[in-house]
């Protein structure tokens, strides 16, 4: 029992001598160096003020439409006797053409009989004015021989009679003009340069006034709507019911069979009236020739066609931007002054632009501009980065080499301790 109890305690002896060692090397090394502070002050992103001319511009979408578009309706009835073959959807027609011919005998026939009433009235009409010269002469006799005065009823010169002869002699050129006209509708011409959108008809037809037989539309010139905002007008210095010859340039592009197209336009007039779902107002885009001169590279600006449009503005000899992010809504930035500390900066804008700002006035070259979200009051000390800079120097401060070496030393004492503790309890149950 008494070896037993010398065995445990000549443990914990031999624990307690490990121990003191270990505060005793702690007191003799010398203490570790202190690593420098590290700032915590809030990051916020800025970017350069940059002054340089600037081309003010507004982006839309709309899409290309005819200047003219009608749908051909007959005017007169009876048998489709002849199509041509350019009146085809896709087909190209020029002004005049006959694209569409009704049977005519009848017309023809109408005609002759309208000719015939007029030789008709012509000739009655003469016999009657031979008639009124007859009396008139007649009266002229009788009054000089029997001393007889005044001027002749308008009876006795045969003047009703005159009259209805000259009026069924205007009915019956009115009957001519009718029949011709009436022929000359038998034929449907274009009303000018185009293409054809549709068509419904055929040779052998019954149509009577009024049958809608296609569609079609002009090539002269395409036009296209793009929906703008007051602030879009303002920017470009487009008054509303604008119309003139000097409008803002206008490209357009798109994307059509995996390539870029572009083309080029005029705004040529403004709508006069707001649009009162959307608020927003319609500027005309023109394109001359759209399938000719006025085509990419021989790709015309097809008719139905959706298009980017960009919209050159006046220039500005001396602007700067900024990302709209970086605009408060009292009409000031945030800028960094001198000692790193957020300052409210009152600027002039002159227009928006995309996610940018133009701005005018306000701010000099060289100033730093914040351009990331911040909830802190003017006057706070900032740590400033610029877009892309590399933000592992502004992350937690990390432990200094020194105290990771006493560390390590504390862990390699720990470990012998306990190894020398273990190799002597097992001496010592060996004596035992």
């Amino acid at each position: 029992m008494i070896r037993k109890l010398l065995v445990v305690l000549g443990n914990i002896g031999v624990i307690m001598a490990v121990i003191a060692v270990i505060v005793a090397l702690g007191m003799l090394k010398p203490p570790a160096e202190q690593g420098k502070p590290q700032s915590f002050d809030p990051v916020v992103f800025v970017e350069g003020v940059e002054y340089a001319p600037v081309t003010l511009r507004v982006f839309a979408q709309g899409e290309v439409r005819p200047r003219q578009e009608i749908a051909l309706t007959t005017q007169v009835g009876g048998k489709i006797t002849m199509v041509s073959d350019s009146f085809a959807g896709g087909g190209v027609i020029r002004k005049g053409e006959v694209l569409v011919a009704v049977e005519d005998a009848d017309y023809r026939l109408s005609l002759t009989r309208a000719r015939a009433q007029v030789a008709t009235a012509q000739q009655a009409l003469a016999i009657e004015r031979a008639e009124s010269e007859l009396a008139k002469r007649d009266y002229e006799e009788l009054s000089s021989g029997d001393d007889l005065s005044g001027q002749p009823s308008d009876l006795t010169l045969r003047g009703p009679q005159l009259a209805r002869a000259e009026a069924e002699y205007q009915a019956a050129l009115a009957n001519l003009q009718d029949a011709e006209l009436a022929l000359e509708r038998t034929r449907i011409r274009a009303p000018f340069d185009g293409r054809v959108r549709s068509i419904s008809a055929n040779i052998g037809q019954f149509v009577s006034p009024g049958t809608r037989i296609g569609e079609i539309f002009s090539t002269d010139m395409a036009e296209i709507r793009l929906p703008l905002t007051d602030a879009d007008l303002a920017k470009l210095g487009l008054p509303l019911a604008f119309s003139g010859d000097d409008g803002p340039l206008v490209k357009l592009s798109t994307n059509v069979a995996g390539k870029d197209r572009t083309w080029t336009g005029r705004i040529a007039r403004v709508d006069a009236a707001i649009d009162p779902s959307t608020r927003q107002i319609a500027a005309i885009v023109q394109v001359d020739d759209p399938y000719g001169k006025g085509a990419d590279d021989g790709f015309p600006l097809a008719i139905g066609l959706y298009v980017d449009a960009l919209i050159e503005g006046p220039s500005l000899d001396s602007a700067t931007t900024v990302p709209r992010i970086a605009l408060l809504r009292d009409g000031a930035v945030y800028t960094i002054d001198g000692q790193n500390r957020i300052k409210l900066t009152p600027v002039t804008v002159a227009a928006y632009s995309g996610d940018g700002v133009v701005i005018t006035d306000g701010l000099v070259k060289g100033d730093k501009v914040v351009v990331s979200r911040i909830s802190v009051p003017v006057g706070t000390k900032v740590r400033a980065l610029t877009a892309g800079e590399d933000l592992t120097d502004v992350s937690a401060p990390q432990a200094d080499d020194t105290e990771t070496d006493e560390a390590n030393d504390a862990e390699a004492t720990e470990t012998s301790a306990s190894g020398s503790a273990g190799a002597q309890s097992a001496g010592n149950a060996g004596a035992q």
